[in-house]
């Protein structure tokens, strides 16, 4: 592997600023490809003194990926171990609310843990704009998406969904190449005051919030090359592209936040189906009176 050839500047600049940056994973059953892109931040950029820690947030997997996060040299957390006095929760934006409260970063850079063509540069990339420029607060990943064996055509959800939504409702955010995408990075302080949307909706649920509490200007972008992963069939997408449009809806205060969320499914036969999509929403972690007494932080008025 190539050493990343910003890394000594950033180094260097993380230093002067005196900040920490926590990488972290959220998982469930990801093994085959989870411990190769830990290995990858712990070889170059732990190893570099760009980053501090690798956690994964490890959601029930079956198949191996806390062992494989663990043996690449993460720091690896169940997802139902941590803050498990308070009422469970579940899904992704689960797992990346509660991994405010195991890692201790000033910058939090986030990695979708089943991307197959991992390179340093993803979190370099992310975290230059947070370092180099004060007014940034939020960086999202871009990238292009290949779709079996075609070079682009992926990211179905974001194409048919996300984007026109955010056009149609939040037209300053319309220029957002990625809005979805799980590469992103963000200073604690800010992460610590917004609500987290417990299942897919948290990453638009985020970009909307960073917008409307910070400004569209507090947001960046960063250009990763290509993205490959696990490419989901429609069953799988249509839950979703769901919680991603009540979760605009929400924000855009078209829906009430008691919106039911179940998805209907109909086969060919005309038998329904009730498929669960998860929607509740983690309050601003700084609110937690356990993040409070750990870390001993208050939200400000």
């Amino acid at each position: 592997m190539a050493p990343v050839p910003e890394l000594a500047a950033l180094v260097d600049r993380k230093v002067q600023l005196g900040q920490a940056v926590s990488v972290c994973l959220p998982a469930r059953d990801e093994a085959g490809t989870v411990g190769a892109i830990v290995a990858a931040v712990q070889g170059e950029l732990v190893a570099g003194g760009l980053v501090d820690e690798v956690v994964v947030l490890d959601d029930g997997s079956r198949d191996g990926t806390a062992e494989a996060a663990r043996a690449a040299g993460g720091l690896v957390y169940a997802v139902a171990d941590v803050l498990s006095d308070l009422p469970a929760g579940e899904g992704k934006g689960n797992a990346l609310w509660k991994s405010l409260y195991v890692t201790s970063g000033d910058l939090v850079c986030f990695l979708d843990a089943d991307v197959r063509n991992f390179e340093p540069h993803f979190v370099t990339r992310l975290l230059a704009p947070l370092l180099e420029d004060p007014a940034v607060g939020f960086v999202k990943g871009h990238y292009a998406r290949p779709l079996d064996g075609r070079p682009r055509g992926g990211g179905r959800v974001t194409e048919l969904m996300a984007r026109p939504l955010l056009n149609a409702l939040f037209p300053p955010l319309a220029g957002i190449r990625q809005p979805l995408g799980g590469e992103y990075a963000a200073r604690r302080e800010l992460l610590e005051v917004l609500p987290f949307v417990e299942g897919w909706g948290v990453e638009l649920g985020l970009l909307i919030d960073v917008a409307d509490r910070f400004g569209v200007e507090a947001i960046a972008e960063a250009n990763l090359g290509v993205r490959e992963h696990r490419n989901r069939d429609l069953d799988a997408l249509a839950p979703q592209a769901m919680a991603v449009l009540l979760t605009g809806l929400r924000r855009a205060g078209v829906a009430p936040v008691d919106t039911a969320s179940t998805l209907v499914r109909v086969d060919d036969a005309g038998s329904s189906t009730l498929v669960p999509v998860p929607v509740r929403e983690r309050p601003p972690m700084v609110t937690v009176a356990a993040y409070q007494t750990k870390f001993g932080r208050e939200l400000s008025a």
